[in-house]
């Protein structure tokens, strides 16, 4: 009976680290800042070096509720047809936390003077801790949670495609390719948790309406079986490349507003809010986003 309890217990667990949408892994609505965080082949897509760092706080006034922190590099190497990046990320719901890291290479291919595609591969580690502190067992007693700290160890990895233009991309990108199964006591034979296939369609088009406008639509789809896919869908303008501001709409989630601001196309700052639509709302007052970049080193020769 005890065992069936801190199998319950730790599936609830886990459970929990579910983002809005139901999946294992996190969400970004500042997302086409970010690709190279779901998407390996984005590295070195753009001339310079970019470091991203994105902070979410998702669904405030709720307790415990999801808390996002990354921070990721790419950028092309002497041989332009080569890139590299790395990624490192915590993820905090309730008593669970998820941390890594992982590095990436990517091949970029010329198929016309304007188009180029590229292939991305990512390996990496997953730490998965649970706090048992914070979780009531059935009994007082239960060696299972007499330790504070249980921690699950696991390697992952994702790859992706990445095809490109001056004026627009399309990205398609599958994460936890390894199918790595969780297992956090040390007696723990079998585990029935597993890092679930997740799949990232995005894509975007910039149209330059002059010297000093331009709109910017873009879109992500995501989707972990068995749940339902969810879109994103945004628009922004763009006003001498300096500043932005967007609107957005989740499905089955959020409505969503942004605003940024570009120094010298080196230094990014974004701020995102996310607006519940769903029951949610009778207990959140939304989610935040903070997201900045910079851009560094020199410029790849095409």
């Amino acid at each position: 009976m005890k065992n069936l309890i801190v199998k319950y217990l730790l599936g609830s667990a886990l459970m929990l680290t579910s983002t809005v949408f139901s999946q294992q892994l996190p969400q970004y609505t500042q997302y086409m800042f970010n690709q190279y965080a779901f998407n390996p082949a984005y590295a070195g897509s753009k001339d310079n070096w970019e470091a991203i760092s994105i902070n979410r706080y998702q669904w405030i006034g709720i307790t415990d509720a999801p808390r996002t922190f990354t921070l990721a590099a790419n950028g092309p190497l002497k041989n332009e047809k080569l890139a590299m990046g790395g990624y490192l990320y915590t993820d905090i719901v309730g008593p669970t936390r998820r941390v890594g890291f992982q590095t990436s290479f990517a091949y970029h291919l010329k198929l016309t003077e304007g188009i180029k595609l590229s292939f991305g591969l990512s390996v990496g580690f997953n730490q998965w801790i649970l706090d048992a502190d914070k979780i009531t067992a059935y009994h007082d007693d239960d060696f299972y949670f007499s330790n504070g700290l249980l921690k699950s160890f696991d390697p992952d990895g994702k790859f992706g495609l990445y095809l490109y233009h001056d004026d627009w991309y399309f990205g398609a990108s599958i994460e936890q390719i390894l199918h790595d199964k969780l297992s956090f006591l040390s007696t723990q034979i079998g585990s029935e948790s597993f890092l679930e296939d997740h799949y990232y369609f995005t894509g975007g088009y910039n149209f330059q309406l002059s010297d000093d406008w331009a709109i910017q639509p873009s879109f992500i789809l995501k989707y972990g079986p068995p749940i339902a896919p969810k879109l994103d869908l945004n628009v922004r303008t763009t006003y001498k490349k300096m500043i932005w501001a967007g609107i957005g709409f989740r499905t089955r989630d959020a409505a969503t507003v942004m605003v940024g601001f570009n120094h010298r196309e080196t230094l990014r700052i974004g701020y995102a809010f996310d607006i519940t639509t769903t029951d949610l709302k009778n207990y959140s007052s939304g989610s935040h986003e903070v997201m900045l970049g910079i851009t560094f080193g020199n410029s790849k020769i095409r």
